[in-house]
């Protein structure tokens, strides 16, 4: 098991709403990154204000954190987050080829979504990083949804406890936001595109007003998803994706 990052506090709730909005409430308080973990989330949240559906034994918490960069940047940490993600899953299984990442920041198990982020500014600088995984089991398929979602457990064989997993999880981050930090974003693309999934091939990328078919060809330097279109190479900084 690796070690627990230095300058990292944790905090482990026997019930909460929304790990995210506890990060809120406690933003005020924080003295440096905390981890948020919530062994029961009542009200969680996904993108787009959608609900995210939290059985018992699942993995849900946020990464608190006070950061002075730009929103761009920002942003970027969700890169950072699941490339931690795939590092701590991979490391746990001991498995690589079933897993791969889902721009902008899911991670796939054998083609279905096992995990989630999310991330809010919740004021008093604070970034909340909030990351849903299906250790124990899966919520039912969603109508519209573009992957049907699956649990590590029914995937693999292997139970984990959400402690144990955030204990995998916590030295990951640490490391690849160190390199983001050191490096910049290129070794974090360069890294997060030896992952992705369906890279050179045809997808749909959804936004709130349009949609737009193309071959993924790559990431650009701002975290953009970029694709070969019928008229033209094309960057999509926000969008749901779909594989046809």
């Amino acid at each position: 098991m690796p070690a627990w990052p230095d300058g990292y506090a944790r905090l482990v709730l026997p019930e909460v709403d929304s790990t995210n909005a506890e990060a809120m409430r406690r933003a005020a308080e924080l003295s440096g990154p905390t981890w948020i973990l919530g062994l029961r989330q009542t009200a969680g949240r996904g993108r787009r204000g959608r609900d995210w559906s939290d059985p018992p034994g699942n993995f849900s918490a946020t990464l608190a954190v006070r950061l002075a960069d730009e929103p761009a940047r920002l942003a970027l940490r969700s890169f950072v987050a699941a490339l931690a993600l795939y590092d701590a899953l991979t490391d746990l299984t001991r498995l690589e080829s079933p897993f791969a990442l889902k721009w902008p920041n899911d991670v796939l198990l054998n083609g279905g979504k096992l995990s989630g982020i999310l991330l809010e500014g919740v004021g008093q600088g604070v970034l909340a990083l909030g990351i849903g995984v299906n250790l124990r089991s899966h919520p039912p398929v969603q109508q519209g949804a573009g992957f049907a979602p699956v649990s590590l457990r029914a995937e693999t064989g292997i139970s984990v406890l959400p402690e144990e997993f955030l204990n995998r999880l916590a030295p990951a981050y640490a490391l690849w936001e160190d390199r983001l930090v050191t490096y910049g974003f290129e070794p974090i693309r360069t890294a997060f595109l030896a992952r992705v999934a369906r890279l050179g091939e045809p997808l749909v990328a959804r936004t709130l007003s349009d949609q737009v078919h193309g071959v993924f060809e790559t990431i650009d330097e701002s975290g953009a998803l970029v694709l070969n279109t019928a008229s033209g190479r094309v960057a999509v900084p926000a969008a749901d994706i779909f594989f046809p």
